[in-house]
């Protein structure tokens, strides 16, 4: 996971406060006497990384520190996040986080789902904030529709973390009782793991990218309480499995709820609409 492979900058400042050594490449090649060798298949030759505790392979980290720096990292993010959490259930907010893969339609779906609400409960206050590596295309879009968006550009990260989230928060003007879209990072890997302090994980799956994402990428659908298969208006056009695709969700997540939802046709619109008021 990116709390220990480097590419999460805070991950690395935490490394190198600590006085971790700098990773260097193992001196031999993966076999039995390599703690970092993979799990092999023994028919396919099929090669698995993640079977250890750490659940990753760093070159040059032990176990044991991966682990420990793992803990650390998340301790803190996981300590804004009870902040975040806390200061949104005294104003009355219920954040959600938006969590899925590039292209799947996020921007697109939350822009459908801002009139939507507008046209439901005018009165009700509604803020967004958007991550992604770089650009404010997203932020500009939200913003054009009248409701504040902050944008966050994460750089090399790839994911945003709670005091990303409390930074942003903390220039939107969200009124009390108001709902607060957090439009994480394209990425089906690394937002699965941060508490942002929101109410809910929303994993997005447009039927472009497949059925069996859930099983390829479990963390986030065993995080998230909604599955929204998007895009359903190109069902007729794609080679996609509802039934197979929920099954594979519920496998990794027997509790997760499943909506099927099209931003550009309105199927599914007014359910969603429903869960976000009253989850």
């Amino acid at each position: 996971m990116c709390v220990v492979c480097g590419c999460h900058a805070p991950a690395a400042r935490a490394g190198a406060a600590a006085g971790a050594p700098a990773p260097s490449a193992p001196a031999i090649s993966a076999s039995a006497r390599d703690p970092h060798a993979p799990r092999v298949h023994p028919v396919t030759g099929d090669l698995h990384y993640g079977g250890g505790a750490a659940r990753v392979s760093v070159p040059g980290m032990s176990t044991e520190r991966a682990l420990k720096l793992e803990a650390d990292v998340l301790g803190e993010n996981n300590r804004v996040a009870a902040s975040n959490r806390a200061h949104f259930a005294s104003h009355g907010i219920r954040a959600f986080n938006l969590v899925s893969g590039p292209g799947s339609g996020k921007t697109t779906l939350l822009c459908a789902t801002i009139a939507a609400l507008r046209e439901r409960v005018p009165a009700l206050p509604l803020g967004v904030i958007e991550g992604d590596q770089q650009t404010s295309h997203d932020a500009d879009r939200i913003r054009a529709t009248g409701v504040p968006a902050i944008q966050v550009n994460t750089g090399k990260g790839c994911h945003l973390d709670a005091p990303m989230v409390a930074e942003a928060f903390a220039r939107l003007p969200l009124h009390a009782g108001g709902l607060l879209f957090i439009e994480n990072v394209g990425n089906l890997v690394c937002p699965a793991l941060w508490d942002l302090g929101e109410t809910a994980k929303v994993a997005i799956l447009s039927v472009t990218e497949g059925e069996d994402k859930p099983l390829k990428y479990p963390d986030l659908f065993a995080a998230a309480r909604l599955m929204v298969l998007h895009k359903v208006d190109l069902l007729p056009h794609v080679d996609f499995d509802i039934p197979r695709c929920i099954e594979y969700a519920r496998r990794v997540n027997p509790g997760i709820e499943v909506l099927l939802v099209s931003a550009r046709s309105g199927v599914g619109l007014p359910a969603w609409i429903d869960w976000l008021l009253e989850a």
